[in-house]
């Protein structure tokens, strides 16, 4: 949809698909904006990217790779003994609705 085809009538029927109430000033200000927006996006899509590598973040990142190794192995009695409240060798919760 090109940004001269957002006028009252369509912005209405979106409006009415969204299932939304909009007054007939309402409409007309959205269609504006709209409208607006759209040509922002038409003058955003009209610029050639064809030589442009495409970014995977706006700054350079450098990637660093560590070991993982465990430094503590725990048994479930000394996970739990700092629990509020357990049963068994689980932690108890309220319940979830």
């Amino acid at each position: 949809m090109s940004a001269d085809q957002f006028n009252e009538k369509s912005v209405l029927k979106i409006a009415q698909l969204a299932r939304l109430k909009l007054s007939d000033n309402e409409a007309i200000e959205l269609s504006e904006q709209l409208g607006k927006v759209i040509a922002h996006f038409d003058e955003i899509a009209s610029i050639d990217t064809h030589n442009i590598e495409p970014m995977i973040t706006p700054s350079e990142i450098e990637y660093f790779v560590r070991e993982d190794h465990a430094e503590k192995n725990y048994s479930a009695e000394q996970m739990l003994e700092n629990a509020p409240e357990k049963q068994g060798n689980l932690f108890k919760v309220p319940p979830v609705v």
